[in-house]
């Protein structure tokens, strides 16, 4: 039996990454509870109203800058980083196909949250048999923690620009667990923030939601839309969508850090039913039970089968025009009124199109026939 009185806590942080690594993490760093330096960043965010319709984030504001509020006794941070970048994410290739679906790369397969905190637990049930007395708790978005500033207290990285954790060795190809501990653990440095005058991600934004350095309004991202949003996407960013149909990557995808991703090794991961390169008609085709049987254990399953179709419909006004296209749209049945709404805005979105595409045919039409006839252009 080990005497907590005797424990070398320098000797068990070390065996802690150990089991860490054993377990299938990329990383683990640990860190105090202090996050009064974040506290009124947060509060100025959310009365600037950039939360959004996540009124979680005003509920729990105290909660999420006083983590020992969530464990009596915490006084350790135990964050852990799980890369998740696959080998052949096919980024652009889905990107630049206006008819195939784009899902953020996190999501392709199964859910993380409950794969990392399953880990998580056992890297408790670890240090507990090895400490005999411990108080523990696990969390992956589970709870109200302010994950990234605790994981860049914890060396795991510096939060970037885009406000999401950035490491300059694995890019930022990752999800963050946290485990919340009673031991008096030595803590790791604090990672150096890197960006320098880069300013890529903001540029990059469809819709401008990056509204300053580190300061991101959820109410114009692409991620808040297409996942946390549960109304009418607001029409003047469904254009700047694109196929974007659960979430986005356009941040990290122009990062420089992000050169230096590590690709995974979780098979769970992998991408499940083709999500990473599957038609948009294919997905708008499914009914509410292919959908429930085809996103179990995903992410996406959360958003519901009402927001799915939403995103595809608007997914489907932003693509070429086509008759398939057409002809899907108004065979769609059985909608809500919100979906209906988007379904009507892809319609004429689709029609605008095939009469741009008409009329520049009859253009080109008239300018060959001018040409037969050997007569000036601009007869």
């Amino acid at each position: 039996m080990t005497d907590s009185i005797s424990i070398n806590y320098q000797e068990l942080a070390e065996k802690i990454k150990v089991w860490g690594k054993e377990l299938g993490f990329s990383q683990i760093g640990i860190s105090d509870i202090d996050l009064s330096s974040h506290q009124q960043a947060l509060e100025n965010w959310l009365d600037k109203g950039y939360q959004g319709g996540m009124d979680y984030m005003q509920r729990h504001q105290e909660l999420r800058a006083n983590p020992e509020q969530l464990l009596p006794g915490t006084i350790r941070v135990i964050s852990a980083r799980m890369d998740y970048l696959i080998e052949d994410a096919k980024f652009a290739s889905t990107l630049n196909d206006a008819n195939k679906a784009y899902i953020s790369r996190y999501a392709l397969g199964r859910d993380y949250h409950k794969l990392m905190r399953n880990r998580l637990k056992k890297l408790g049930e670890k240090i507990e048999a090895y400490c005999q007395q411990l108080n523990f708790r696990p969390f992956v978005d589970s709870a109200p923690v302010l994950e990234r500033p605790l994981a860049e207290k914890a060396g795991l990285g510096w939060v970037g620009k885009h406000s999401l954790l950035i490491n300059k060795e694995a890019g930022s190809w990752f999800f963050l667990g946290e485990l919340l501990v009673d031991i008096p653990l030595p803590q790791d440095n604090k990672s150096d923030n890197q960006c320098g005058s880069c300013v890529a991600c903001i540029k990059i934004c469809p819709t401008q939601a990056i509204v300053e350095p580190y300061v991101v309004d959820a109410r114009r991202c692409i991620s808040y839309l297409t996942i946390e949003l549960r109304d009418a996407i607001p029409i003047e960013f469904r254009p700047l969508l694109g196929n974007r149909i659960y979430g986005c990557d356009d941040c990290q995808l122009v990062c420089p850090w992000n050169k230096f991703g590590q690709l995974s090794s979780v098979d769970d991961f992998k991408p499940r039913n083709n999500f990473d390169s599957v038609e948009l008609l294919a997905l708008f085709a499914w009914n509410e039970q292919q959908f429930l049987d085809n996103t179990q254990g995903s992410p996406i399953r959360r958003i519901g089968f009402e927001c799915w179709q939403r995103n595809i419909a608007v997914a489907l006004g932003n693509a070429p025009h086509s008759a398939h296209i057409v002809t899907a749209l108004q065979q769609s049945d059985n909608n809500s009124a919100m979906v209906q709404e988007h379904i009507d805005w892809a319609l004429s979105q689709q029609s605008e199109k095939q009469q741009r595409q008409q009329g520049e045919s009859r253009l080109t039409a008239r300018l060959i026939r001018t040409i037969e006839k050997g007569l000036p252009r601009d007869a």
